[in-house]
């Protein structure tokens, strides 16, 4: 079946406001930069972001923030983005802070159907308030629910128009794991192959999970610190 859509601005026409969308990524890294743009053409708001993030204050999702188009974060990290700091102490912005790997976990969950798990992360702690606790073993667990979206939306760095998808290295991060958990999941990608040319023994996400795919451009790449080695004298 091909899947093959013109643009960002095709693949997420459909997208409205109120809607909860999955967006991949680590940081700056990974992250669906075309779509994350269409988004804010679009101009829809009311949207509910799961994302290991929220980018940083003039890119990624921070653009989105900027425009106020997200009502709601649910999230891991969000250290390096001031705009959404200044929102969520405002009360503007509601925010559900998640340990990373429950947020990963949770995902997982969601695309394999499975509607809920039992953790210790969280327990004793903020994350916990409100949840369901047994103990295994000994050891108190929480009880966290699956998250699924209406629309999960990937980067990846190969893909064919089938929807089979390779990502490269860290860029990997929430990527396969989003991807399976979207009703409707859109890929972005850097290279566009014919189908037969990905080596199956390294695809990591199968077209079966991917609805729309596309050819990006442009890709910034942005990295968040620039770090490196002082020279030698």
């Amino acid at each position: 079946m091909n899947k093959l859509v013109a643009n960002a601005k095709e693949a997420t026409k459909d997208i409205e406001s109120g809607m909860t969308l999955m967006l991949g990524g680590f940081g700056l890294c990974g992250i669906p930069e075309n779509c994350i743009a269409a988004l804010v053409d679009k101009g829809i708001n009311n949207l509910t972001c799961i994302s290991n993030n929220a980018g940083v204050d003039d890119f990624g999702l921070g653009l989105l923030l900027q425009k106020r188009q997200i009502k709601k974060m649910i999230s891991s990290y969000v250290g390096e983005n001031d705009e959404f700091e200044r929102q969520m102490l405002s009360g503007e912005l509601e925010v559900d802070l998640i340990p990373q790997g429950s947020l990963a976990s949770r995902c997982q969950a969601g695309g394999a159907g499975i509607p809920a798990f039992f953790t210790p992360a969280g327990y004793g702690t903020e994350v916990a308030f409100g949840k369901e606790v047994r103990y295994f073993n000994g050891k108190p667990h929480i009880l966290e629910s699956a998250l699924t979206a209406d629309f999960a939306i990937v980067k990846a760095w190969k893909g064919d128009r089938y929807g089979n998808l390779i990502f490269k290295g860290t860029a990997r991060n929430f990527n396969p794991l989003m991807a399976m958990a979207g009703k409707i999941t859109i890929a972005e990608v850097e290279e566009l192959v014919e189908p037969g040319e990905l080596d199956p023994n390294f695809i990591h996400t199968p077209g079966i999970f991917i609805q729309r795919i596309f050819q990006g451009e442009k890709y910034e790449k942005r990295i968040e610190q620039r770090t490196v080695r002082q020279r030698l004298t």
